[in-house]
């Protein structure tokens, strides 16, 4: 099982710019989260209490 690191330190990017890195860095965390989540069969997504369905919602939250 593979582990996603999803802390992310503070930017050194102010004003619009780092608005946009800021975005574009939630959109790749709730992609990459909803790639991994996809890879999982469908028993090992009920063994974590999920279904196939959950898995936009959750990425969602990110």
């Amino acid at each position: 099982m593979s582990v996603y690191e999803t802390h992310r330190t503070t930017s050194p990017f102010s004003g619009l710019f780092g608005s946009f890195v800021a975005t574009f860095a939630a959109w790749n965390d709730a992609r990459v989260t909803r790639n991994a989540l996809s890879r999982l069969s469908d028993r090992e997504l009920d063994d974590i209490g999920l279904s196939r369905g959950d898995i936009d919602s959750i990425a969602a939250r990110l």
